[in-house]
């Protein structure tokens, strides 16, 4: 009789990247740090990590988990190539294509506004903490875009707020999950719907 094999939970990852990089992208909006940290944690955490954690919660029939976590993986890779490349004058002046303004800041963050809805739909028939992560993800797109769009910066700056919760949110599912293999059941509460 062959042996159960028993593989580690790829949430555990993808949520630490998320949690990592929203956190360290919210201290840069608040002028706590620059932006080599938001780069670097972005491509390799919060994009890399989260895109393998995506892959590997397909292999497990999660479609929820496949869905966020290649989608926001591949949306800190995108922020960041634009971080490097969109905003860069001499890369810009030879690849105009490249260029973003406010406005088109705006506009993509107003995509991932109308995806990050979807997920949270679906996150309230899972459990409560799950849906106040995407309820307070949902928050912090709407904020960036009215910081982009409007050009509110006080919206910029409730929203950098709200996500510094969306980010802690995320960590603490992740010790949900860390800690239930140790025996230490933390609670997340019922589903909304």
């Amino acid at each position: 009789m062959a042996e159960e094999v028993k593989f580690g939970n790829p949430a555990v990852v993808g949520l630490g990247g998320f949690g990592m990089t929203t956190l360290i992208l919210q201290f840069h909006n608040l002028g706590l740090v620059g932006l080599g940290p938001v780069i670097w944690i972005g491509l390799l955490f919060g994009g890399g990590a989260q895109l393998v954690a995506g892959m590997l919660e397909f292999k497990t029939g999660n479609n929820f988990g496949f869905c966020a976590f290649t989608g926001y993986g591949a949306f800190w890779i995108s922020l960041c190539l634009y971080l490097i490349f969109g905003t860069n004058a001499d890369v810009t002046k030879a690849y105009g294509v490249l260029q973003f303004d406010g406005h088109g800041l705006g506009i993509f963050l107003l995509m991932w506004t109308f995806f990050t809805f979807i997920l949270f739909i679906a996150s309230m028939k899972h459990h409560t903490t799950l849906a106040l992560l995407f309820l307070t993800l949902l928050i912090g797109f709407i904020g960036l875009d009215l910081k982009e769009l409007a050009g509110s910066n006080v919206a910029g700056t409730l929203a950098a707020v709200d996500l510094i919760v969306c980010a802690l949110l995320a960590w603490y599912l992740m010790a949900v999950a860390v800690y239930a293999e140790s025996g230490i059941r933390l609670p997340v509460g019922r589903p909304w719907i």
